[in-house]
């Protein structure tokens, strides 16, 4: 009897002293928190980096923690550079995201720091993939659907460049009705599934942002690709000129007047095409 209410007792003492150590490791791992936080909003990402790291190591399971981590390195990460070095920096990145959707499967915010990393270093594959995600969870996400729309678009103008070049011609941005049939049938197949989601991914960011005068400009740019797809329908290539047209309007009243409203001086909270609280 006396040998097991020591042991109890042992036991009970060693509980409680991992619950102080967890507990501790906590109150460490905000503080740590708290100076990265700091050090990032001053701009010494390597600083907080550091402090962010040390802070996931204290307590795992703090996500917060991941996610300004993961923020940290994407400074580090160069727009368009696919060096290994660059491409290593942006995958540790990606893999702090991963980590939170672990915890938070349904984290749109990590959903879209992955697509916008992959974006960054031209995977336009995989950022598509992930802002797909990001619709999945949040259908009337503008700047997902944008952002899709984007890519088909550049996916759609790089596969007309490519084959305008080769046969020595340049975009004429009109539809190129005077390029050869052997370079613009081969195009317009193509890229019309390419422009088919454009649309329809740029419609939608319009539709759940009207003022959304950047996805109204791509639909412009869309609808010219349209009208390469539409080589040898004169009627139709007319049509999709005349949309493009009617697109570039639109994107700069819309612009004019989300200028306008900026420049209007205090007025409460306003929000910008990239979701930003100005």
């Amino acid at each position: 009897m006396i040998r097991t209410a020591r042991f109890w007792a042992l036991a009970v003492t060693i509980t409680g002293v991992v619950l102080g150590m967890s507990g501790c490791n906590q109150l460490m791992a905000r503080d740590q928190l708290n100076k990265g936080v700091e050090a990032y909003k001053n701009g010494h990402y390597d600083e907080a980096i550091e402090h962010f790291q040390k802070a996931t190591e204290l307590d795992p399971r703090l996500p917060m923690a991941k996610t300004y981590l993961g923020k940290a390195l994407e400074q580090d990460i160069a727009p368009g550079v696919t060096t290994p070095d660059n491409l290593k920096m942006a995958n540790q990145a990606i893999d702090i995201f991963k980590d939170v959707l672990a915890q938070k499967p349904d984290d749109v915010n990590s959903m879209k720091e992955i697509a916008g990393i992959y974006f960054s270093v031209n995977d336009m594959d995989d950022a598509e993939t992930w802002q797909k995600k990001v619709l999945e969870v949040d259908p009337n996400d503008p700047e997902a659907a944008y952002t899709i729309g984007v890519i088909d678009w550049k996916k759609a103008h790089q596969n007309k460049l490519n084959a305008l070049q080769a046969a020595g011609l340049n975009d004429d941005g009109k539809g190129n009705v005077k390029a050869p049939k052997n370079v613009m049938v081969p195009l317009a197949k193509e890229n019309a599934p390419l422009v088919d989601e454009g649309l329809k991914y740029l419609t939608m960011a319009v539709n759940d942002r009207p003022n959304y005068d950047a996805a109204m400009q791509y639909l412009n740019l869309i609808y010219r690709n349209k009208a390469d797809v539409d080589y040898g329908n004169p009627s139709a290539v007319s049509q999709d000129l005349a949309m493009a047209d009617e697109w570039t309007a639109k994107a700069l009243g819309t612009r004019k007047e989300n200028e306008e409203k900026k420049d209007q001086g205090p007025g409460g909270i306003t929000i910008d095409n990239n979701g930003q609280m100005h």
